[in-house]
């Protein structure tokens, strides 16, 4: 179990790109969808987008004293592929490295009641501790009825759903964004997802430009909805965005990378020159998480109060 005592941080956006048996099999295209996406990813985040396996990326947060929640992105009906690392892998090699990583799963919202059974399967016998959904990557709107069967039972279950929202860094650059539609991920689309399941513990992904209003109002109106900071350097967060965050929602913003697209030295680093008080700083990096993800229980509430 996680020492939340110890960790410095909690990294809440982290992707498993690899699977152990590819590094065994010295697989050379350590990056994700290839060397046009890979390249195109590298461009947009101007760093090199280097996969890494589950027990690679344990040790790298546990050398720097964090913790991270990964992930990987099931969106097998638009790729046609499925995703290099199964939740299975996760999930398992999560429980190996328990001090450090939290495991989330990830479903596609398009397979229907074999969705609604993987998700049950993927807490009850795995121990997931929540879902990723990439609407843009997926190519559906969240608030779509034909995936209400598998927010049902999420809730049910009452973990977490991340939903990538605004622009993404795939496809960015490439002829035709690579196929991928950005109007998915409109926060607005969550929001009625958070009306129709107001039980359901939510986390908005990523600063959502251009709809950095419409995510911050969401948040603000809805009680079980969180932001997460990943994706972004913070030297380049809207002033909006920081002036919630040092106020009305202090205790709904959360710390993420994205890594390994960008990693929390750099997004740390950066972060050390906004504007983002002194006292809020700890409930981002790690008092908020705990208490989402029910880390700490009371303690974290106390802390973060």
């Amino acid at each position: 179990m996680i020492n939340v005592d110890e960790i410095v941080a909690l990294d809440v956006h982290t992707h498993v790109w690899m699977s152990v048996d590819a590094s065994l099999r010295g697989a050379s295209d350590r990056v994700e969808h290839g060397s046009e996406g890979a390249q195109a990813m590298a461009r947009y985040f101007r760093n090199e987008v280097v996969a890494a396996t589950l027990p690679e990326m344990a040790a790298y947060y546990r050398e720097r004293k964090m913790a991270c929640v990964a992930f990987t992105v099931d969106a097998t009906s638009t790729t046609g592929e499925p995703p290099a690392v199964t939740n299975e892998e996760i999930a398992a090699l999560a429980k190996e490295h328990a001090d450090v990583v939290i495991p989330f799963a990830s479903v596609d919202p398009y397979a229907g009641k074999s969705a609604v059974k993987a998700a049950r399967r993927l807490v009850t016998e795995h121990g997931a501790r929540g879902f990723k959904f990439h609407p843009n990557v997926q190519a559906f709107y969240p608030n779509e009825r034909a995936v209400y069967p598998l927010y049902e039972v999420i809730e049910e279950l009452q973990v977490p759903v991340v939903f990538h929202t605004g622009h993404t860094g795939v496809g960015a650059g490439v002829r035709g964004g690579g196929g991928v539609r950005l109007k998915y991920s409109n926060p607005m689309f969550v929001d009625d997802v958070a009306v129709d399941f107001p039980d359901l513990p939510i986390i908005l992904a990523h600063p959502s430009f251009p709809w950095q209003d419409e995510a911050l109002s969401v948040c603000l109106h809805k009680p079980t909805v969180y932001i997460d900071l990943s994706g972004w350097s913070p030297k380049y967060f809207p002033p909006n965005l920081i002036q919630y965050a040092n106020t009305l929602l202090r205790h709904k913003m959360l710390f993420g990378s994205d890594y390994p697209v960008l990693t929390p030295d750099r997004w740390l680093a950066d972060f050390e020159k906004t504007a983002i008080r002194d006292e809020v700083r700890p409930l981002i990096l790690k008092e908020n998480a705990l208490t989402l993800l029910k880390l700490r229980g009371d303690a974290a509430s106390t802390a973060s109060s």
